[in-house]
Order: C-alpha cells, then structure tokens, then sequence
C-alpha cells in the first residue's frame, strides 16, 4: 500500500491539521514575518519541486500555512469519501478532467463563487457550477519520425485510423487516463457510432501491442520502432528542455486545426465540501491563478498556463502555436464511461 507524503510548510512549525490558538495564530514567529491567518489543508496527486516553491510563497505573502497530503489521485478521492464531514481537507488538486470527474461523481466538492476565478480562468476550463477550475493545461499531439518522410494524410485525430498508416500506429493502454480523455473527446464531437468506427480503425493500425507510458512512445518513434503516436505535450518538452536525443528525431502536430482544434486536458482543483477553512481555500486558489504563480505552476512540468498572459517555458513554445478544442472539459468525464466501453468493444488493451 503505498505511503502517504507529508509536506509541511509555513512559517511556524506546526502539526498537520493540529489547531492553534488564537493567540499562537496572530503571532508572528519573527519581526517582519506576515501575520498567521490560519491555515489551508491540501490534498495533492501533483508532485512537482516548483509546487513547494509556490506554496511558501503563499505562506509568505499571505501568513496562510499550507499543509500537504500527496498521494495517487484515485487515493485521496477515496481518503476525503471516507473522512466525511470530519475530513480535514480544504482542497484537491489533481491532473485531468477525468479525475476531476471521478471526485465530482464522488460528492467530494463544493461549489465556488469567485469573480477573480471565473475572470481568469477561461470558461471553457472550469466547472460549470464552479465546483473546479482548470490551473494548466497539456495538449494531446500528433507526433512521427522528421527524419523520415512526414506519414500522410497526418493532420488530424481522423488521420490516425486512415490504412495508409496499417502497422505504424503506437499508443498506451486504453486505460491509460488521457487516452480515455481523448476518446471521451471524440464522442462528444463526433458521437458515440462514429468514435467507435475509428477507434476500431486506429486498432487495425497498430505497430505492436499498447504498451509503455508517453516517454516510451517518444523513443519508439525516434527509433523506429514504429511511425507514428500520440502523446500529451509536456512529455515531449521535457525531453526537448534535457537535450534528450530522442527529441531531436520527433515532428509535431497539432491535429485537427481546421476543424474542433487540439484535443487539451488539464490540472485541475476544487474546494471540498467539508473544508474547515473554506474562505483560505479560496483564497488559495485565487492566488493558483495569479501571473505570479501561473508562472511557477506551468513551468513545473512544462503545461500551458490557463491565464493567457502568463509565459511558455521556451521548450513547450518550440512546438509551436496551435488553435485549442474549446470544449469544456467537464464533457471530458461526462463520456469517460462511453470511451471505456467503446475501447473494450474495438479490442483496444
């Protein structure tokens, strides 16, 4: 059973979800420190070092603490359902709408109302009911070997079920969350009849079995193992930032830009339902969406910042420019179930 992280932070020492006085809570640990406002209790599946950084800026310029649980993402929807009323969690942070869905089916979150939120955060990347707001955002690319002649036709998701690709598609498990989220995408835009027929299409295509993580499909492309995947975008900044070699062999694109635009998920948090300090959680995401930590937020695992203003990490820019699907990404969850059945029927592992 995997272990639970504790990450404790803040300007006093503290015991995670252990009160403090009033007295000790407006009594700076130091001349010139902020004034200690409470705290705010975090339930993370994000493990990023720029994530730590963001959070003691919080404290600093807020005299908010930060307390932090990190585990895997389905674990911590379980923890808060189990806790009930008593749970001391004030927030869940997690990565992909369909998660967010599953906490949402859960029960887990409360709505939130927040003018600063719903201004910065573009509507088609939060809840519709506010119970979450999306904090960056990967796209789902198109990527073959540059070194060979560019597979064709290669333009859009459509294009990976074309048999002029027989034999040259590679991919991750059907259950493989982004995958689920992608084809949840295409039911959504295509309906249910239609997103099957390519899903069985892309199966006939296949260069071996679904196997490997996004990285994995990277290093098959660039060695030729097969000619073509598809793959989230921050995997392949990353190696581009590290000077990977396989990087250098891979070509990019964005499918679909005449049409819906690139299939983007997203990272994403709520306010829980039974947060003990629901006005700092707001707070806390508030400050999520601010330029300052959108800039930490992004750069931590090279994701597109939701507020536009914000920056690129030169990696991700290199990819290039793209016209984004602007569909909700509630919609994402609303068909995960219909995606799981469909890659069952095509005989997608």
């Amino acid at each position: 059973m995997r272990r639970f992280a504790y990450v404790w932070l803040g300007v006093l020492p503290l015991l995670f979800l252990a009160g403090c006085s009033s007295e000790e809570a407006s009594s700076p640990a130091q001349e010139g420190a902020p004034v200690i406002s409470g705290s705010v209790n975090l339930y993370s599946s994000r493990h990023y070092d720029t994530d730590l950084a963001l959070y003691e800026n919080f404290t600093k310029t807020t005299g908010i603490k930060v307390n932090r649980i990190e585990a895997a993402a389905d674990a911590l929807i379980e923890r808060v359902q189990s806790e009930g009323q008593y749970s001391p969690a004030d927030i869940l942070i997690t990565v992909d709408a369909g998660r967010l869905w599953r906490a949402e089916q859960a029960d887990v979150f409360a709505a939130t109302s927040s003018e600063i939120l719903n201004t910065r955060v573009p509507k088609n990347l939060r809840h519709p009911a506010g119970l979450w707001f999306g904090l960056s955002t990967r796209a789902r690319i198109i990527i073959y070997n540059k070194n060979r002649p560019k597979p064709a036709p290669l333009d859009t998701y459509q294009d990976l079920a074309n048999p002029a690709h027989r034999g040259q598609v590679c991919v991750r498990s059907s259950s493989n969350i982004y995958n689920v989220s992608l084809l949840a995408s295409l039911v959504s835009h295509l309906g249910a009849e239609a997103a099957e027929a390519w899903t069985k299409a892309v199966v006939d295509n296949f260069a071996r079995k679904p196997q490997s993580n996004d990285v994995g499909q990277i290093k098959a492309v660039a060695s030729g193992a097969c000619g073509i995947s598809i793959v989230n975008s921050y995997y392949l900044a990353r190696l581009i930032a590290a000077n990977d070699p396989a990087a250098a062999a891979i070509g990019v694109v964005f499918p679909n830009q005449d049409t819906t635009g690139t299939h983007i998920n997203i990272s994403g948090a709520g306010v829980l339902k039974y947060a003990p300090n629901a006005e700092n959680a707001v707070k806390f995401l508030e400050y999520l969406t601010s330029e300052a930590a959108q800039s930490f937020f992004a750069s931590g695992n090279h994701e597109y910042p939701v507020v536009a203003a914000v920056p690129q990490t030169a990696a991700l820019a290199s990819l290039g420019a793209f016209k984004p699907d602007a569909l909700n990404a509630s919609e994402l969850g609303k068909y995960q179930a219909e995606a799981v059945r469909i890659f069952d029927r095509a005989g997608w592992p």
